[in-house]
């Protein structure tokens, strides 16, 4: 991914509204594109997460072995310490990592 997550706060930040609408003028557009952007981070993250513990799938799981498997426990305490995908497109958005545009708005 392209996003730093140590740059990213891992908890609820307050925010300026007017700082929200800074690239569309548009405080709702604006919201869609954070929003938009959060789902492509979270599928990132799911896809990237599902093919690590892919790994460690086996046909004969038992409960034993499941609870067993301090690797794969490490890898989905990483996932779950990881910022919220919504943070990190707000982050992205006020910082202009994300490139959108409006088809409506360019008709005009």
């Amino acid at each position: 991914m392209s996003h730093n997550p140590s740059t990213v706060p891992n908890t609820t930040v307050t925010r300026d509204l007017r700082d929200l609408d800074t690239g569309t003028d548009n405080i709702y557009e604006s919201i869609v594109v954070m929003s938009k952007r959060a789902n492509q981070i979270a599928v990132d993250i799911k896809e990237e997460l599902s093919g690590k513990l892919a790994e460690f799938a086996t046909s004969s799981d038992n409960l034993e072995e499941v609870f067993e498997n301090r690797e794969q426990i490490e890898i989905s305490k990483h996932y779950e310490r990881l910022p919220k995908p919504s943070l990190v497109a707000v982050d992205d958005f006020l910082h202009d990592k994300v490139y959108f545009r409006n088809p409506a708005k360019e008709q005009e």
